[in-house]
């Protein structure tokens, strides 16, 4: 097991959610944190926790990913003490809305390819070169099991997971030469305000998807990218699919009545 000790590690969307998990667990084990979010008072918040909680260094910084320059400025102007992004955990994205594609909202394809392709990928763009540069670092993409099947009325958020399962993996093999990292894991049944997001605030509806069944939680999901991350330096968790175990695929879930 590797050490995270003053390691330096970006979350991308960690105001809440499983970025916010991320944030606690990797502080835990001694990193020194880049959280970021477009609500920057929650991870203005978040950071003041976890510095007096864990006593790690924490910049807190408003990122809106789906601005490149936005991210490029932010990244680009790192002081000395930040610049050298150890591990990045690519976690910003979100799904919308549960329609068949012939009635859905566009305006929600848009926020969702925004989010969860073009924002994967300009962060990526603004810190992997100064990986390919150290000839160091960690990516951790926050993927689905989305990425692997299509399920129906979610056509356009699978494709946005299938996109960075392409990613990723055409990621891997830009840096295979740089001693770069590249990691997804791939969540099945998770319960965080993701789905309030997904069902615009309705939370009876968010709360109907767990209806009988045990879920993941955001922290099951942290303490796996700690495995990720902290693999011998030989090592490289290439792909990881978790799921409840009453969950065997988008299709297949058992629910106790």
């Amino acid at each position: 097991m590797e050490s995270l000790m003053n390691k330096n590690v970006f979350i991308t969307g960690a105001s809440s959610g499983i970025g916010e998990a991320c944030a606690h667990a990797f502080a835990y084990e001694g990193a020194n944190l880049i959280i970021s979010a477009r609500r920057f008072e929650k991870v203005e918040e978040l950071a003041n926790v976890i510095r007096e909680k864990y006593d790690v260094k924490v910049l807190a910084l408003k990122i809106d990913v789906t601005d490149y320059g936005m991210v490029e400025k932010a990244v680009s102007e790192l002081t000395d003490e930040w610049k050298n992004i150890d591990i990045l955990i690519n976690n910003a994205g979100k799904g919308l809305g549960l329609e068949k594609m012939y009635e859905d909202d566009p305006n929600s394809w848009d926020e969702m390819i925004d989010t969860n392709i073009k924002g994967a990928l300009y962060v990526i763009k603004a810190v992997v070169p100064g990986m390919v540069e150290r000839k160091s670092g960690h990516v951790i993409n926050l993927g689905s099991i989305a990425g692997h099947e299509p399920y129906p009325k979610g056509g356009v958020y699978c494709a946005t997971k299938h996109a960075l399962d392409a990613i990723t993996k055409s990621l891997r093999m830009d840096v295979i030469d740089k001693n770069v990292k590249v990691s997804t894991i791939d969540p099945g049944m998770v319960e965080t305000n993701f789905g309030e997001i997904r069902f615009y605030g309705d939370k009876e509806k968010a709360a109907n998807v767990y209806k009988g069944v045990k879920p993941l939680v955001a922290e099951d999901i942290a303490e796996t990218i700690v495995f990720i991350a902290t693999r011998p330096a030989h090592v490289n968790i290439n792909e990881i699919i978790i799921m409840p175990h009453v969950q065997a695929n988008p299709f297949v879930c058992h629910r106790e009545e």
